[in-house]
């Protein structure tokens, strides 16, 4: 991983993303930007006038000041080594910049923080977070703002069993081995699944051949609670990550991700969730 992309809105809830990107960042030696996405709409049948390119430029200076001092502020120390960059940029859309900006730098990683209760329903409800989870060219790490994750001891590996988890697993092993981290793969399932031993069976050896990290585990958790099962989990666990991986369909999102089961669940995940995109793999 050589450059992580974090941006922040300076609010509370992006301050324990940044924490963890920039213990990321300090684990890999990797170069991190720092970015602010401001809006300065046009109105209607105006210009771009000499006045409004020196609001904007003004406004650049401000931004570039306070995202200095938001990151300064909430950090105990930054090591003088750190290959840092501020980017402030002007856009419409915070997620259409983010990902711009991505390409543009080459990121290996973005990194967020989630707004509302849950990381989990921001992902599927909040705009920002959703169309980055579904464009990102890049991993991407959703960070809740009560979380004080630094150090990632455990992480959890939700599979469906497809190839792309292959890939994905092979992506996070590089990442657990900075934190000689446990990697847990779990498969969470109901009874009718036709073979459900046998699967895990066939991608435990699979994944074994592919990966080269002694400290995974693999468990079989059968329920007809999936979701709930799945932050149960978690808990028991004592997760410090949840991986997935993300694609327009697929029996993964629709059996752990739907919309509807968030509405009901009643028990909140506090672990930053890290996702890899099947296109970016």
């Amino acid at each position: 991983m050589k450059t992580i992309l974090y941006a922040t809105d300076y609010s509370e809830n992006s301050v324990s993303a940044l924490r963890l990107a920039y213990s990321l960042a300090k684990k890999f030696s990797a170069k991190l930007i720092v970015m602010h996405v401001f809006d300065m709409p046009i109105t209607l049948a105006s210009t771009v006038t000499v006045s409004y390119l020196k609001k904007e430029e003004k406004l650049y200076v401000e931004n570039r000041a306070k995202l200095k001092n938001f990151f300064d502020h909430n950090l105990d120390t930054v090591e003088m080594y750190m290959d840092l960059n501020f980017v402030i940029y002007e856009g419409t859309s915070v997620s259409s910049s983010i990902l711009e900006n991505a390409i543009k730098f080459n990121a290996d990683l973005i990194c967020v923080g989630a707004k509302g209760a849950s990381v989990l329903k921001e992902l599927l409800l909040g705009s920002t977070a959703k169309t980055l989870l579904k464009k990102s060219p890049c991993a991407l790490l959703v960070v809740p703002a009560n979380s004080e994750k630094t150090q990632l001891n455990k992480m959890v590996y939700a599979t469906d069993f497809e190839q792309a988890d292959i890939f994905a697993i092979t992506k996070l092993a590089k990442i657990a081995q900075k934190f000689d981290a446990q990697i847990r793969v779990v498969h969470i399932t109901t009874r009718n699944e036709y073979d459900g031993e046998g699967q895990m069976e066939w991608f435990k050896d699979t994944l074994r051949e592919k990966v080269d990290y002694a400290k995974m585990e693999f468990d079989l958790v059968f329920s007809e609670q999936i979701f709930e099962d799945l932050l149960w989990y978690l808990e028991n666990a004592e997760a410090d990550l949840l991986v997935m991986l993300e694609r327009k369909e697929g029996a993964f999102y629709q059996k752990y991700f739907q919309p509807d089961l968030v509405q009901q669940m009643v028990k909140i995940s506090s672990v930053p969730l890290l996702s890899f995109n099947v296109g970016g793999l």
